[in-house]
């Protein structure tokens, strides 16, 4: 396929101006203009971009891209490194941020809590890109924590009482921490997101809400992935997901 026609059909799928973003959404960096073969992953590592180039990847697909705000602009080092191999070898750079959290169906958080079985229910926070809904049955604290490490494979970071009973779970994948009293207000008796910052303790103790962090990239593996496969499906590409182990 065409990568306009590749580029055309990500920003209409995934309403890429409909967010107030800090990065570009879209076609990063331009390669080849036929797509055959598509690498997805989570970030637009060198590891990443390394293992596409093996694989003879015409683009690559991301959730974390390039060209961040407040970032350094200057292309010198590690910046230097991606970009040469991106534009030596003629590959695209697709990155999608917080469209592919938000999308309903492909995003990062739909893909969380369909993986993990939670029954959605609304949305909250800005851009409503948290969700909030229902466990299939409550649980306790502590049982949940163990149900989403044998999903992920990471153990969480647990804020709150292990014996606690849990039924309504909000969620948000990444770094949404700054989420958590936007999902208190919301009504739920545990915030799932990626990581925690030093007040996201104090909060937890306060409100007497729980809070699990589950790791940034384990909890945002899953929308590029299933992205990838619908690609796959529509257009029939050749589409791999590749992982890159990150403990954050």
């Amino acid at each position: 396929m065409e990568r306009a026609e590749l580029q055309r059909y990500l920003d209409t799928l995934l309403e890429v101006e409909r967010f107030k973003d800090y990065c570009p959404n879209g076609l990063q960096v331009e390669g080849r203009t036929t797509i055959r073969r598509v690498v997805c992953g989570v970030t637009a590592s060198q590891a990443l971009l390394d293992a596409a180039v093996a694989r003879g990847a015409d683009a690559v697909l991301v959730h974390h891209g390039y060209f961040w705000r407040g970032e350094d602009a200057c292309v010198t080092g590690m910046r230097r490194r991606r970009l040469a191999t991106l534009l030596a070898n003629d590959m695209n750079l697709f990155a999608y941020h917080l469209p592919l959290d938000a999308h309903p169906e492909w995003g990062n958080n739909a893909q969380l809590g369909k993986l993990l079985g939670w029954l959605e229910e609304g949305r909250f926070g800005d851009q409503n890109l948290g969700w909030n809904g229902r466990l299939p049955q409550p649980v306790k604290l502590g049982n949940l924590a163990r149900s989403i490490a044998a999903r992920l494979g990471r153990e969480p970071l647990i804020l709150g009482d292990p014996e606690r009973v849990v039924e309504r779970v909000g969620w948000c994948t990444g770094g949404a921490q700054g989420y958590f009293e936007q999902a208190i207000a919301s009504g739920v008796d545990c915030f799932v997101s990626g990581e925690a910052s030093e007040p996201t303790t104090h909060l937890a103790r306060e409100s007497g809400v729980a809070y699990l962090g589950v790791g940034h990239h384990a909890s945002e593996r899953y929308g590029v992935q299933a992205l990838g496969a619908h690609l796959a499906e529509v257009f029939g590409i050749d589409v791999e997901f590749v992982e890159v182990p990150n403990p954050v």
